[in-house]
């Protein structure tokens, strides 16, 4: 029997749910002659773990900090990875690799189970301005979210700022701690920050005793150590507070499609996922 490998590389690697979400699919698809692996592999030694890969390969899922090293790699693009300018997704093809960018189907997917639905109008509030930063963008204009506030520690990419300008959208950009005063303002607010990246924000917004109006969603990118500091102060404002889980199950599905051809079923990724994050959690 011919086995078809998959993988998900980055550093760090071993936290990641995508092994899990992956062999879900493969299970509910009856693809028993499939194997989905993580394998540690940081910017250095990408390109030569991916030239080291034989015609069983069918993909591979790229986390953190590959993601802008993948798109240099790849041989073809598709718009959404150009745009945003990260890939998360490499399939091979005969003309070499093919890099994708499925978070922002992820993220998409996710809001609009919140009830975010297309063509919606209203204020985002960003935290972060790098790759996953980017991504978010692309699937605010994707909804019709074009008035978009950049919260950044420091300064906020050039590349993030042109791609906001490419979509149309009206940007501010403000500190990370300014941008928690006046969080309850706005009808979306996105972290895009790493674990503990938004805890300060989360400390600022949770003081103030204005409630978020009706509809408002927060959501956090990050999925470990849930409920993180960011999702209580959502909840502290009545928002309604969507985890990063959320986004990398409809993520891995997309990229299961892309690598096998099928489409899994939702419900079997989603209840593989939630289940293996709350036995981590307890």
């Amino acid at each position: 029997m011919l086995i078809r490998r998959a993988a998900v590389l980055g550093s760090p690697i071993e936290h990641s749910l995508s092994p899990v979400l992956h062999r879900a699919a493969y299970e509910a698809l009856g693809l028993d002659d499939w194997r989905y692996e993580r394998f540690e592999v940081d910017e250095s030694a990408l390109a030569e773990f991916v030239g080291s890969l034989g015609t069983e390969w069918a993909g591979l899922s790229l986390t953190m900090p590959l993601k802008e090293e993948a798109l240099v790699l790849a041989a073809h693009c598709d718009p959404i990875a150009l745009q945003t300018g990260a890939v998360n997704t490499l399939v091979p093809t005969e003309s070499g690799w093919h890099g994708y960018n499925t978070d922002v189907h992820g993220v998409v997917a996710a809001l609009q189970d919140a009830g975010v639905g297309t063509a919606a109008t209203g204020r985002a509030l960003v935290l972060g301005s790098g790759a996953t930063a980017r991504s978010v963008l692309a699937a605010l204009a994707e909804l019709g979210v074009l008035d978009v506030t950049l919260a950044v520690r420091k300064d906020a990419r050039a590349s993030t700022l042109a791609q906001a300008n490419d979509h149309g959208m009206t940007t501010d950009v403000v500190s990370l701690t300014d941008a928690g005063v006046h969080a309850h303002g706005y009808d979306l607010v996105i972290s895009t920050l790493p674990p503990g990246g938004a805890d300060g924000f989360a400390g600022v917004a949770s003081a103030s005793p204005v409630r978020a109006r009706t509809g408002t969603v927060w959501m956090d990118a990050v999925y470990a150590g849930w409920p993180t500091a960011f999702a209580d102060s959502g909840e502290h404002t009545g928002a309604r507070v969507v985890s990063g889980l959320e986004m990398l199950i409809h993520q891995a599905v997309r990229q299961v499609e892309l690598m096998t051809g099928r489409v899994p079923p939702l419900n079997a990724v989603q209840q593989a996922g939630h289940a293996a994050l709350a036995a981590r959690e307890a």
